[in-house]
């Protein structure tokens, strides 16, 4: 056997780099497209909402917006899990109409009542989900109804800072903090991941 045989052949920086590099596939940039299409979709309607018209105009050119805002400004990707329970989406959503319907007489009430205003608090609430999304649609929905509101958000613990009215002792504080996570078991059984159900299906079996 000659020399030239036993010599390794070289690679090249580039064909190793090439080698190493992940390959996605056709089907993971179908799944990423998917994922994000309900986020492009959302800043269309918000687009045609703020300009107080729907029109092919405004969402071609809404389209063109969110495509420059997701694809410029850097954002943490949103994570949706493309799982839709409609039971419980009808669930969420008529306690939602609910609240934010004896909210807000609750709040007329105090607010004409001529004695004085109950005790206001700040309260942290420890979230089950890992979800950027999840945990975004409670902060939302709480902050709808009236006599509460987001003040704050711990992104990397998961934690929901809130001001809240008519939590005078120390069971008002904790009734509201358990209503904060049965908002997030509504949501998570709407439209969480599989992960994050189990999480919160496991929490409530240990309670």
């Amino acid at each position: 056997m000659s020399a030239a045989e036993n010599t390794p052949t070289p690679t090249s920086p580039a064909s190793g780099a090439r080698a190493s590099e992940p390959t996605v596939s056709r089907s993971e940039v179908r799944g990423r497209v998917w994922q994000q299409l309900p986020l492009l979709l959302g800043l269309v309607v918000l687009w045609a909402v703020l300009w107080g018209q729907f029109s092919w105009l405004n969402v071609l050119t809404g389209f063109l917006v969110a495509i420059l805002v997701t694809r410029v400004l850097y954002l943490p990707p949103a994570d949706i899990s493309g799982r839709l329970n409609l039971w419980y989406s009808f669930v969420f959503l008529a306690y939602f109409i609910a609240d934010v319907t004896l909210a807000s007489f609750t709040v007329a009430f105090q607010a004409l009542n001529p004695r004085p205003i109950p005790t206001s608090s700040v309260i942290a609430v420890q979230l089950r989900t890992r979800s950027d999304f999840v945990m975004t649609l409670d902060a939302i929905a709480m902050s709808l109804v009236p006599g509460s509101i987001v003040i704050e958000v711990d992104r990397e613990r998961a934690i929901l800072y809130f001001h809240t009215f008519g939590t005078t002792t120390a069971a008002d504080v904790e009734k509201m903090r358990a209503h904060v996570l049965v908002v997030e078991a509504r949501i998570v059984r709407a439209i969480g991941s599989s992960d994050d159900l189990a999480r919160i299906n496991e929490t409530e079996a240990t309670r």
